[in-house]
């Protein structure tokens, strides 16, 4: 499994350290008992989480690049002396401002990551409820893309024939992978820590091919020993609720 990275990865979290007692099932999204998306009697629960809003707000919902978008043309505006168009531009601002923060604040609270030693569900969806269950020997890759304050994203290159649909993953999907989805855990805190922890749960879903590391490609990328090819991922599942 590949994982790419900025920065070396932090120490090592045990799992009750990293695990976050406090999202329970009646703290956001539920699956109301379907197995697809919710942890079995005696399946051990390593980490939850979801993504943070203004994080989100910022890096899905592009909040600073719309609020730049906007501060050029108020500036344009008054430089020409329309103040008229200088205070419409700011209303809109304002509203688009707004009504993203509040897309961002509303995807943050209807997810819910959980990684358990077998599989990543992900509870997704601001209008209708999706879970996605995604076994990690199914897992053939996790892209790291570090932020600051320790947050980040994980992308998720799937191996098997199945696959999810573009729209029904988003925001939590990597962009421009059209074509192939890679479902993305968005905005996770700690994500240097989890990002560790994903790739060692990886390791240990399924059996190596070789033990001995392939050099990194670039100083920001580490490769880590291949795995056998995935067989058709039978219990790779999405669903909406």
């Amino acid at each position: 499994m590949d994982l790419s990275t900025t920065t070396p990865t932090g120490r090592h979290l045990a799992p009750k350290a990293i695990a976050d007692p406090a999202l329970k099932e009646i703290d956001g999204p539920t699956a109301n008992g379907d197995p697809m998306a919710t942890p079995e009697e005696g399946e051990r629960v390593i980490w939850t989480g979801r993504p943070d809003t203004a994080v989100l707000a910022r890096t899905a919902f592009h909040t600073r690049k719309v609020a730049i978008y906007f501060a050029g043309l108020i500036i344009i505006a008054m430089l020409l002396g329309d103040m008229r168009a200088a205070i419409a531009c700011a209303l809109l601002a304002v509203a688009a401002h707004a009504i993203l923060s509040i897309l961002a604040w509303r995807s943050a609270r209807s997810t819910l990551y959980i990684l358990t030693e077998t599989r990543l569900m992900m509870r997704i969806g601001m209008a209708i409820e999706t879970r996605i269950n995604i076994p990690l020997k199914h897992i053939r890759a996790a892209n790291l893309k570090l932020r600051r304050s320790g947050h980040g994203d994980i992308a998720l290159k799937l191996g098997g024939d199945r696959m999810l649909g573009y729209l029904l993953l988003w925001p939590h999907a990597r962009p421009f992978k059209l074509g192939r989805p890679e479902p993305m855990l968005r905005a996770v805190p700690d994500v240097q820590e989890l990002a560790k922890l994903l790739a060692e749960r990886c390791e240990a879903a399924a059996p190596m091919t070789s033990t001995a590391s392939q050099p990194a490609a670039r100083s920001e990328q580490a490769a880590l020993p291949a795995r056998r090819p995935a067989p058709a991922a039978a219990e790779f599942e999405g669903a909406p609720a």
